[in-house]
């Protein structure tokens, strides 16, 4: 009787002693770092795999959106935009493969695969910054939408040109953020 008691009597004692407060969301750390265009671009190579080599220069943890640090996410999204820079601005891919004489040329057609990786690169960091804003408390439902399909088409054309030789443009710019 005496053990019973003493069992009964050490339960409610450690139940007390639980802690009563549910755990705090902790923001993590910061872990990506500012990049040139050049060292973070993934058109160089071949063709197939674009959408784990974004993943590999971007390891955000997408499982726990709210809580990306906001350097990371200012980050991204300056990546983001040099990536669309990079598609369209003078340096450009548009400008070399137009240069190279257009997508029927050996020289295009390597430029056009390597664009097709850098979309991957650009959409995959758009989606990324809107799911993340998202899971801080924004609507990005609709352009999010919009942006995974465009990002879904163009993993589907890197994948289709899987082996094939791509090629990265010579564009200037980085991932800093305007302000940081």
């Amino acid at each position: 009787m005496y053990l019973k008691t003493a069992f009964l009597f050490s339960m409610v004692v450690s139940a007390i002693a639980l802690p009563t407060s549910s755990p705090k969301t902790v923001k993590r750390a910061a872990i990506l770092d500012v990049q040139d265009y050049s060292d973070f671009q993934i058109s160089d190579g071949v063709a197939g795999n674009a959408l784990a080599e974004v993943q590999a220069k971007f390891p955000i943890d997408e499982s726990d959106l709210a809580n990306v640090d906001p350097e990371d996410l200012a980050i991204i999204k300056a990546a983001r935009q040099t990536a669309e820079n990079a598609e369209t601005e003078a340096g450009g891919f548009n400008e070399a493969i137009e240069a190279a004489g257009g997508t029927k040329t050996a020289a295009g057609k390597v430029l056009q695969v390597g664009k097709i990786k850098n979309k991957v690169l650009k959409l995959k960091l758009f989606s990324l910054a809107l799911q993340i804003d998202q899971a801080q408390g924004k609507d990005t439902a609709d352009k999010l939408a919009e942006t995974l399909t465009k990002l879904n088409n163009n993993i589907k054309q890197d994948e289709a040109a899987a082996g094939q030789p791509s090629q990265s443009v010579d564009f200037q710019g980085s991932s800093q953020p305007k302000k940081l």
